[in-house]
């Protein structure tokens, strides 16, 4: 299905250790985090908390697994502090990326973001874009994108449960009001399904913008349970509603078949962020690499 050194297999430590609730996963260094990754199969991870900041530490780490840093995760606040602000933290984040040999920074507006709020509703409370919010945050990714390619990078954005671009129409404002040379997205299978989107039809027609992709699959029930019981995002994943390829309700099967025939390049980050006592991140990494041999090949 996908050419030779077409797509690249990366994990994400969320799994294993969880940024936003230190406290799940808190006793899992970051040498067996990346040594189950390799193990079990991948050749690539996104960043976490526990990650040496050095990034020759961090480089010789990864060699000795055969691992690479497929990107990192950037929260811009372009809607809600001045744009210098969120310029300074991400040139930072750029140069430690580009250091790592990465060639896209995942970009997701956290203004008025309600995903790190632990009791706030998240379906109820979900944020909404004021017209001047949206300009602010169109013009603010247009100069990130600027200072991306300065070092031959890609912002890549995030849209998220939880924020002002996490529906479909929302996805369509941002990818429209944006130049493709300068802006790109991240297609996040399990936030588009959480959300209630068509994640094909976003697929399909936002196949040209998209240079980055996490696969995460989602508990049908545990969505369900969400809305009726009005819980926050944080709630939703401690509640698991997340998981991997192959264990929940997505069939991948379409989403591989398109973006093999329209010869996507890049990583495939598997990210599913869980309680890893109640789900062993080394059990569902293996799990998802199976997944994927079978029903794309790689």
């Amino acid at each position: 299905m996908f050419k030779e050194n077409q797509v690249k297999l990366a994990i994400a430590p969320i799994g294993w250790t969880n940024d936003d609730m230190p406290e799940l996963g808190g006793e899992v260094t970051f040498e067996q985090c990346i040594s189950e990754m390799a193990l079990a199969g991948f050749t690539g991870s996104e960043v976490g908390n526990k990650y040496p900041s050095d990034t020759n530490v961090l480089k010789k780490a990864l060699s000795l697994r055969g691992l690479e840093i497929a990107s990192a995760w950037f929260s811009s606040f372009l809607t809600s502090k001045p744009y210098e602000e969120t310029a300074e933290a991400f040139k930072e984040h750029r140069d430690f990326l580009y250091e790592m040999g990465a060639k896209v920074i995942v970009v997701s507006e956290q203004g008025n973001s309600i995903q790190g709020q632990m009791e706030t509703p998240l379906f109820d409370k979900k944020p909404v874009f004021t017209e001047d919010e949206w300009t602010l945050l169109l013009e603010g990714l247009h100069h990130l994108g600027v200072l991306a390619a300065e070092k031959g990078m890609k912002i890549v954005y995030h849209h998220h449960m939880g924020t002002g671009v996490q529906t479909t129409d929302e996805i369509a404002r941002l990818m429209n009001g944006t130049d493709p040379e300068k802006v790109s997205l991240l297609y996040d299978t399990g936030h588009l399904v959480f959300s209630g989107e068509d994640y094909l039809a976003v697929l399909n027609t936002f196949m040209d913008r998209i240079h980055h992709v996490h696969l995460k699959d989602v508990r049908a029930e545990i969505t369900q349970k969400v809305c009726d019981e009005k819980l926050s995002f944080l709630q939703a994943v401690k509640g698991g509603v997340f998981t991997v390829p192959g264990d929940g309700l997505i069939d991948f099967r379409p989403v591989f078949k398109a973006l093999s025939e329209a010869r996507y390049k890049g990583w495939f980050v598997v990210e599913a962020e869980q309680d890893p006592a109640i789900s062993n991140p080394f059990e569902y990494a293996v799990k998802a690499r199976h997944y994927i041999r079978e029903t794309s090949g790689l």
